[in-house]
């Protein structure tokens, strides 16, 4: 009876262990997934900004122009991002598809 009860207890542990490592790499599969899409979402918060403050360029309503240009040496990373959506503003849903893995 206690040999049986041991190897009751052990194969117990070694369920509740499975469980356990297979609840960790989920988490970390949602994690890795949650990071990723709000990576996507604060690429496209400094295009929106980048946009409003350089909106003088493509004649959009913006702020002042010496504000403007002020912010430009600040901003080398948003107008490449700019120079990229140029790029790719002929296939915007390729875009959406490829940052929410859609089938």
């Amino acid at each position: 009876m206690n040999k049986s009860k041991s190897q009751l207890l052990a194969l117990l542990e070694r369920v509740k262990n499975r469980l356990v490592d297979y609840w960790q790499v989920a988490d970390e599969v949602a994690r890795s997934k949650a990071v990723s899409t709000i990576e996507a979402e604060l690429e496209e918060l400094e295009y929106i900004f980048a946009l409003l403050v350089q909106g003088t360029f493509i004649g959009m309503p913006s702020p002042p122009v010496q504000i403007c240009m002020d912010l430009l040496p600040m901003m080398e990373k948003d107008l490449i991002l700019l120079l990229e959506r140029v790029d790719t503003a002929n296939e915007p849903l390729s875009r959406l598809f490829s940052v929410f893995d859609i089938s």
